[in-house]
């Protein structure tokens, strides 16, 4: 394989999104570093996959070492893992608080970090961080302050770093999907969930990975929240 192959880490690989997004950049020919708690060793030579909480520093110092000692290159992040926990405001536990920050804010700010300091010494790179559309559209019917805490923070951290280091060629964005089919929601729940969007159904992973996709190749564009859901942050 050439040297000149692009290298991307994802965290949340191992299904939904994350296993979606890390399909869409091997079949563009990217190296890739996987990550999540539970995810599995990989059969192909150009998939390096690295388990462990994203929220442990060592976990996501790992993922940067590692995909710099296996492929010699950071060109991209897409910063997927993520805890969405529904609930009242007075009915989160501590154990949850911390659980969605650990993951969301705290596992974002490690793993960043360093790869933003592998980008500036190759002098560029992307990052893409997946919030959801939940914190510019709050619903009563899903009760999520602490996704809007975290998720909300990425999107200031996106616009935030896209400005910080547009002059040094790394680029921020991010992805903000409505709900989306994966394992996380039960077939029984599909149905309901797909009328919380103007269009009336789920999103697919395929939409998020298509998303991704563009900014991945749209060099003018950062600091953009690309919102892929259903019109859902438009209104209803």
């Amino acid at each position: 394989m050439g040297s000149e192959q692009k290298v991307a880490i994802v965290t949340g690989a191992s299904q939904g999104i994350g296993a979606a997004v890390v399909k869409a950049l091997r079949d563009r020919n990217y190296r890739i570093v996987a990550n999540s708690r539970s995810i599995k060793p990989s059969d192909d030579p150009d998939v390096l996959t690295v388990a462990g909480d994203i929220a442990d520093p060592e976990t996501a110092a790992g993922l940067v070492s590692e995909a710099l000692k296996r492929f010699g290159r950071v060109d991209t992040l897409i910063n997927n893992a993520g805890i969405f926990i529904a609930s009242p405001f007075t009915g989160y536990t501590p154990e949850q608080y911390a659980a969605v920050v650990s993951t969301n804010l705290t596992g974002f700010f490690h793993v960043t970090q360093h790869a933003v300091a592998a980008m500036e010494k190759r002098g560029g790179g992307h990052i893409v961080n997946i919030t959801t559309s939940l914190t510019d559209h709050a619903n009563s019917n899903v009760p999520s302050v602490l996704a809007s805490l975290t998720k909300g923070g990425l999107n200031a951290a996106t616009k935030s770093l896209a400005i910080e280091y547009a002059r040094k060629g790394i680029r921020v964005n991010a992805v903000s999907p409505g709900v989306i089919r994966t394992p996380m929601h039960a077939p029984e729940t599909h149905e309901v969930l797909g009328k919380l969007h103007p269009m009336g159904r789920l999103g697919e992973v395929s939409d998020i990975a298509d998303a991704i996709l563009y900014l991945e190749n749209a060099p003018f564009v950062t600091g953009e929240i690309l919102h892929v859901d259903g019109g859902q942050s438009a209104g209803h």
